[in-house]
């Protein structure tokens, strides 16, 4: 449970970095300028999105579960890796629009649509498969969701100006090609 909750919560703060989730976080800020709805509205739209993804994951992973199954997590991750390095980027006429409904409801409806086929909750689908664990693994992601985007609810495109987005980037896709390569090793029977 640990490992997956670590794993997890690294994975996704790093692939985070630079995402059109956190692009989405800025944006909702400067135009609300009311951090906590928008920071709630996050973790409940994380914890919805993410537990789901992981127990896609990890049905996935006990129905599945085979060495061909392992492979094609571990081919996953590696993939994931190379789509980190591609950086995300929001138009303007994709952020939604100041609503009726307020900071919560709408940044809640917008992160749980925005985040759906992203790299982040496939990364959740994938770890959900890895480990065989919904609850350690949507509690790591939504760690992780929340160690990148708070600070860019409260600090915006400052935060963006002063971290090398590239070098977390790399860090990131490190990360999770060698999750794959270290999981097809297993696989293999060589660890």
């Amino acid at each position: 449970m640990f490992e997956a909750l670590t794993n997890s919560t690294a994975i996704v703060a790093l692939a985070e970095i630079g995402d059109k989730t956190q692009l989405l976080a800025i944006i909702l800020a400067t135009r609300f300028k009311r951090p906590l709805p928008i920071v709630l509205g996050i973790l409940f739209a994380t914890l919805a999105n993410h537990f789901l993804a992981a127990l896609l994951g990890a049905t996935a992973a006990a129905y599945l579960d085979g060495q061909w199954f392992r492979f094609a997590v571990a081919i996953g991750f590696v993939a994931m890796g190379l789509w980190t390095l591609v950086p995300d980027k929001m138009n303007e006429d994709e952020a939604p629009k100041p609503t009726r409904h307020g900071a919560f409801l709408t940044t809640l409806v917008a992160f749980f649509i925005v985040e759906i086929g992203d790299k982040t909750q496939i990364a959740t689908i994938a770890l959900g498969a890895r480990f065989n664990d919904a609850l350690a693994v949507t509690a790591g992601t939504t760690l992780g969701m929340m160690l990148a985007n708070v600070p860019a609810v409260f600090f915006g495109n400052e935060l963006i100006k002063r971290v090398p987005l590239d070098i977390v980037r790399m860090i990131a896709a490190a990360l999770l090609v060698a999750t794959g390569v270290w999981l097809f090793v297993q696989t293999l029977g060589i660890f």
